[in-house]
């Protein structure tokens, strides 16, 4: 049974999502198109690009990212506090940057007169673009409309690029978030395109490296942070230290590149410690994490208490079950 949108997505029950949007016309139109021998890899530039210009304007911010060649998936958290601490001007400021807003709000901001009717469709077009600056579904509509446009453009075609819904999973805890980060910044390795994730180009993680080392790069300025100290699940920083998050997927990477060898160092076993996974659910999450959960991720309580509340038998999926005590 097919579940409306609206509670797929629903910030009060957690900030973090997984969506991931795939080309519907033949495989490799982000990369190297196997008939015609064209290259089409300029267009995950596209991607990387839009998003930076996205990020600022709407209240989500992206924590991890890889555009693939035929699709893309983003890790990201809708920022409630934010869109609700916007004045009206603010509003109609940010949503500018997307579409022209209607006649009335323009005779607003030019300082018009206005009615009381007017006074109200205005407050009406405040709580709407504040609604559509705080929605991952409009995020994704603008992201994707625009990257279609230009490759129909470039392609000289009309038609559907993407497919028609984008794919969407609500991470409920801080070991979903954690697992779908890696799982996202290891898709280069898993599809063996980069060996390791210095290598992965259009990633996060790679993002991330080289701006530790200071790479002058054209790529993602507004990653959301990590934090060292302890912070609860769904504040506006993961909950980890960044260093030891690049460790972690480095040795994830290394373990599926190598078919899971080795042991994971012991100054990283706390971290599967305290979100309660062990070493092999980690690596089976960071391996199959679209395949062990669909609409929601998390662990069998979170799962339980999401399908309570919308009123479903259960999701879904397969978590990890509980360490015993």
């Amino acid at each position: 049974m097919a579940i409306a949108r609206r509670q797929l997505i629903d910030a009060e029950t957690t900030p973090y999502y997984h969506v991931m949007s795939r080309c519907v016309r033949r495989a490799f139109l982000c990369g190297i198109d196997k008939l015609t021998g064209r290259d089409f890899s300029h267009r995950r530039q596209w991607v990387e690009d839009k998003l930076n210009e996205l990020i600022p304007i709407f209240a989500i911010d992206l924590a991890a990212y890889a555009i693939m060649s035929n699709h893309y998936h983003l890790v990201l958290r809708v920022d409630s506090d934010l869109a609700r601490s916007w004045s009206m001007d603010e509003v109609f400021e940010q949503y500018s940057n997307l579409h022209a807003c209607s006649t009335v709000v323009e005779r607003y901001l030019n300082g018009a007169v206005l009615t009381t009717a007017e006074l109200f469709l205005v407050q009406e077009y405040e709580n709407e673009y504040r609604e559509r600056l705080s929605s991952i579904s409009w995020f994704m509509k603008v992201l994707n409309q625009h990257i279609a446009v230009k490759a129909n453009r470039e392609d000289n075609c009309t038609g559907k690029f993407w497919e028609s819904r984008f794919k969407s999973q609500a991470l409920l805890d801080e070991a979903a978030l954690l697992t779908c980060m890696a799982y996202v910044d290891l898709n280069p390795i898993r599809a063996g395109m980069a060996d390791r994730p210095e290598q992965s180009d259009f990633t996060s993680i790679q993002t991330r490296l080289d701006r530790n080392k200071r790479v002058p790069a054209n790529s993602m300025k507004l990653l959301l942070g990590f934090i060292k100290l302890k912070a609860e699940y769904g504040d506006k920083h993961i909950p980890l230290a960044e260093s030891a998050y690049i460790e972690l997927v480095d040795w994830t990477g290394r373990c599926l590149r190598d078919g899971n060898k080795g042991s994971i160092p012991p100054h990283l076993a706390p971290i599967l410690e305290r979100i309660n996974l062990t070493e092999q659910d980690w690596l089976r999450h960071t391996r199959y994490f679209e395949a062990r959960f669909k609409r929601v991720a998390g662990s069998w309580d979170s799962i339980k208490q999401t399908a309570a509340k919308l009123k479903r038998n259960w999701f879904q999926g397969k978590p990890p079950k509980p360490i015993p005590n």
